[in-house]
């Protein structure tokens, strides 16, 4: 559908992340950290990994996007969260959440619950992840990320009602948002088996979001732009990296190589559908 992000919406919003290389204020977990700064520098942003109370707030006015990725809560940092996200708000910043392991660990579910009153512009997980944090669902495992993601849409959809666009990672990505006063579906393909044997990749997908979420017209763009940038770095890294070390590597490598004549030839964007 014409009205949803295609393409062409997906190269421009590239082209501005290259352009503004936008700073992105990263609460992660202790897991994620330098593969995650990595990830920002290599796909075109720059990364602050400014996660404690003295300073989450002020820098989330400063950043121009921020990521909440609940991995290793700790009480100090989930208070960071707490005043990066109302700060985000109120600056108007773009921030993005990543519930980890919420439908499964009751205090984290809490803490991401309580985090979506600040209004994300997106949530991204995996299906487990998505389908945990809307409440039609339990019996998540840690990062279990066994659903399929069209199993998580009716939740996705329901989760809109707290941010903008809401997605769920797999072999075929589920990106739910809305246009106007549309619902929208866009699904992704490619990427890479690789993706999920090496740590911290999904957690780099958030922080690659909220860069985007920083330049994109609107946050559904965002997402499906990451969602494509990874996807298509990571064919790129699987062709010359058939195994986890060395696609970790090469990945990096692949987020820098993509370019406009990249994803024109390698973008697996599926036409959009409307949700009824």
């Amino acid at each position: 559908m014409s009205f949803a992000p295609a393409l062409d919406a997906v190269v421009a919003a590239h082209a501005a992340l290259r352009a503004r290389r936008p700073l992105v204020q990263a609460l992660t977990n202790t897991v994620s950290t330098n593969f995650m700064a990595n990830v920002l520098l290599s796909a075109g942003a720059s990364p602050a990994m400014v996660d404690n109370p003295e300073e989450a707030a002020l820098f989330a006015g400063i950043a121009d996007g921020v990521l909440i990725n609940l991995g290793t809560p700790t009480a100090a940092q989930v208070e960071a969260m707490r005043l990066a996200a109302a700060a985000a708000e109120k600056a108007g910043k773009p921030w993005v959440l990543d519930p980890i392991a919420a439908g499964g660990l009751p205090w984290r579910g809490g803490v991401a619950a309580e985090l979506l009153q600040f209004r994300p512009a997106a949530v991204r997980g995996n299906a487990s992840e998505i389908i945990g944090l809307a409440g039609l669902g339990g019996g998540a495992r840690g990062v279990d990320s066994s659903a399929d993601p069209a199993a998580a849409v009716p939740a996705a959809r329901d989760l809109l009602a707290h941010a903008a666009a809401v997605s769920a990672s797999g072999p075929v990505d589920h990106v739910v948002g809305r246009v106007g006063s549309r619902t929208v579906l866009v699904r992704i393909g490619g990427g890479s088996a690789l993706l999920p044997r090496v740590t911290a990749t999904g957690c780099s997908l958030g922080a690659l979001t909220a860069a985007y979420a920083a330049v994109a017209p609107d946050p559904l763009t965002g997402l499906v732009a990451a969602h494509v940038h990874f996807a298509v770095a990571a064919e790129l890294a699987e062709a010359v990296a058939p195994r986890p070390g060395s696609f970790a590597a090469a990945f990096l490598d692949a987020l820098d190589a993509v370019d406009e004549a990249v994803l024109r030839e390698r973008a697996k964007i599926e036409p959009a559908v409307e949700l009824a």
